[in-house]
């Protein structure tokens, strides 16, 4: 996973790349927004960028909104930034921004939304993964079933993607933890159990099948032909 920090603060920028190499990212950094819209202009190999707000030269606001007129859309956007006004927040958000983390921040959350981005970002270009009349949609974010749409929580919806994406195959606890919630949550919690009878609510319940089944102790399956 490779990201781009631009961070004037050159202490703060040593402890981010620091803290980054240590969870696993190459990471570049850079100290101004002309250096930041040129690297993520010239180079579309970073899977997420992480721009400070005032920078110099060119603040991170206006590095974004040139990148997404420019059409620049596949690296998501991290904007941090001492400006804590919601109107703040909104002209970030507009301007191209996919997410915001007012100073001073938890450095475990930072993290933690990163690696969000960063799945977001890598679901950009995926199909729709079909299982027998289940579709997943991870661009659109659409769940369908025999053509009916079927409304999800984000939780919820990233739950089953995971479980569509290895149709037939079981998906452990750990490994929803780990790909969902970034194992911020006790394994021991009974948190997935509901979000799975929530999804099984609507996924399986209104049709009168049974996609998804419970392997206890080891984890979930969702069948390639669901029984009914």
């Amino acid at each position: 996973m490779r990201i781009l920090v631009a961070e004037d603060d050159v202490r703060l920028a040593a402890v981010l790349e620091e803290s980054l190499v240590e969870a696993g990212w190459t990471v570049d950094v850079v100290h101004d927004g002309r250096s930041a819209y040129d690297r993520l202009l010239r180079d579309g190999a970073y899977d997420v960028a992480l721009l400070d707000w005032m920078l110099p030269q060119l603040d991170g606001v206006s590095v974004a909104r040139r990148l997404r007129d420019l059409g620049v859309a596949s690296t998501p956007i991290m904007m941090l930034t001492a400006r804590g006004d919601v109107r703040d927040r909104i002209e970030g958000l507009d301007a191209g921004a996919d997410d915001y983390l007012p100073k001073p921040f938890d450095l475990d959350e930072l993290l933690a939304r990163l690696r969000a981005l960063h799945r977001r970002g890598s679901l950009a270009n995926e199909a729709p993964v079909q299982v027998g009349d289940l579709v997943v949609d991870p661009v659109a974010r659409r769940v369908a079933r025999g053509g009916v749409d079927l409304a999800l929580s984000a939780r919820e919806f990233d739950i089953l993607y995971l479980l569509a994406t290895h149709a037939g195959q079981v998906v452990t606890r750990l490994m929803i933890l780990d790909e969902v919630w970034d194992g911020e949550t006790d394994l021991r919690s009974n948190v997935i159990d509901v979000h799975l009878a929530a999804i099984r609510a609507k996924v399986d319940k209104p049709f009168g099948t049974g996609t998804i089944t419970t392997l206890r102790g080891v984890g979930y399956r969702l069948e390639p032909t669901a029984p009914r």
